[in-house]
């Protein structure tokens, strides 16, 4: 059992038999020391935002959220598939549930599933990863700042935005959280 004062941002729990985690936190004191407790919850399964009040003393579930290190197998046109590294149990997951992580999942790229449960939930990627440039305009001679971005395809098709110096066949460094390029990789 968690109290409300203990759900931190990041804090995971079960509300309504679903798992939650704190995106948001405050918490206001009250006269006679009661207090309220506002948070902004992203629901794991779905991935919806609440905002929810929680007051004085009332008591929340934990979560029975674990975590599996996995690697990407591949996916159909409803299905990513994925499996553990310890002990080879397959795992899926729909289209839906992975959302926009699709653009950073490459075969055989090490994550973490979720499981609520027991059950596979979500996928909870690391916070870079590399991928191969597959297509990008070349550089004007002479324009080689760094300052000069331009738009690249990397090899799962996402599109975003590179230093002018960067060339097809490169690998480079995004940041799953912002989808930014971080650094071309040797």
């Amino acid at each position: 059992m968690l109290s409300i004062t203990e759900l931190k941002k990041g804090t995971i729990f079960e509300l309504d038999n679903q798992p939650y985690k704190v995106v948001d936190y405050s918490q206001k004191v009250m006269g006679r020391g009661g207090s309220i407790v506002n948070v902004r919850i992203k629901n794991l399964i779905d991935n919806k935002v609440l905002e929810k009040t929680f007051k004085g003393n009332e008591q929340l579930n934990d979560a029975n959220v674990t975590y599996r290190n996995v690697q990407f197998l591949y996916n159909d046109s409803n299905k990513f598939y994925f499996m553990n590294d310890e002990n080879f149990e397959q795992y899926e997951l729909s289209k839906e549930s992975i959302g926009d992580s699709k653009d950073y999942l490459i075969e055989g790229g090490k994550s973490k599933i979720q499981l609520f449960n027991g059950q596979p939930i979500n996928i909870e990627l690391p916070k870079n990863v590399e991928l191969k440039v597959i297509y990008c305009e070349d550089a004007i001679k002479g324009d080689t700042s760094s300052a000069v971005m331009k738009d690249a395809t990397l090899e799962t098709n996402k599109l975003i935005k590179v230093p002018a110096f960067i060339k097809i066949g490169d690998l480079v460094s995004i940041d799953t959280l912002t989808g930014l390029y971080r650094e071309r990789l040797k």
